[in-house]
Parts: structure tokens; sequence; C-alpha cells
């Protein structure tokens, strides 16, 4: 059976790792994120920080229902992604919440990582049969279903 502490230092590092995808697909292969990708970098950040201190936590399940809270929003908002992919036409590029996106200190303080420069709509090539959305979707539902399994199971 796998510890608690073993399976949220795993979400943490996949988590940290699809950050680190992520910086390697906007620096190296010069794919603009969109506000939709920014948002779902901050809630992968998020479900590493949770999951990275719930395994040296005393009482990780609080941490593990933030880290899950969190990836559900990821799933809303990867759908959300694919929804606009499916439906040529819509946008979320300059808008509103591009701009609110690029106003937060952390897109000011840390732009190569949080600043929002492209446009969701653009079809980009699929990366492994994938596109990043589906990806992005596929990762939040893993970490929704890890999470989950973690807080209805018995604690080793």
């Amino acid at each position: 059976m796998i510890h608690t502490r073993s399976l949220l230092l795993s979400i943490a590092i996949a988590a940290f790792g699809l950050i680190g995808v992520a910086l390697y697909l906007q620096h190296g292969l010069d794919m603009l994120p969109c506000p939709l990708c920014v948002i779902q970098r901050y809630l992968f950040i998020a479900i590493g920080v949770f999951a990275l201190i719930g395994a040296y936590a005393s009482k990780p399940k609080a941490l593990a229902t933030a880290g899950l809270l969190a990836a559900l929003g990821g799933l809303f908002t990867a759908g959300k992604h694919l929804w606009v992919l499916a439906h040529p036409g819509l946008s979320c590029g300059i808008d509103p919440m591009e701009t609110f996106l690029n106003k937060i200190p952390t897109a000011t303080y840390l732009p190569f990582l949080f600043k929002a420069d492209g446009l969701c709509e653009d079809a980009l090539a699929p990366w492994f049969g994938l596109s990043i959305p589906q990806w992005s979707f596929l990762w939040f539902g893993l970490f929704t279903l890890s999470l989950g399994w973690l807080l209805v199971r018995r604690a080793k």
C-alpha cells in the first residue's frame, strides 16, 4: 500500500515537473501561453505546494483537500480551454482576463512564468498525440483521482 507521504511527494514532483515542461514549451519551442494556460500553471503550482507541505504536515488531509480543490479547478479550466478549441471563433485572447492576469504581482515579477501572451484558440500541433490542453486535463484528472483516493482511504 502506498504511504500518504510517498503519494503526496509524487504528486508534488509531477506537478512541478509539469511546470518545467510548460517552461520548455514556452521558451524552447516558442509556444506562448494564453490566459487559460497561465491559470492552469497557477493551479499546478498550487497542487504541488499543497502536496509538498502536506507530505510533511502532521495533518496532511487538510492540505490534500486544498490540493484536490485546485485539481478540480484545473479540470474546469482545462475543460473550458478544450471547449474554446472545439468552438472556433471564440477566444480568450486580448480580453479583461488577460489584462487582469498580466497585472497580478506574480506576472509582473515573474513574466517568464506567468505572463499570458498567446491566444487560447490557437490550434497547436499535438505533443505525443494530444494537444497541450488535453494533456493538462489528463494530469488534472490524475491529480483529482489520486488526491480523492488519498482522502477516502484509511491513513497509513
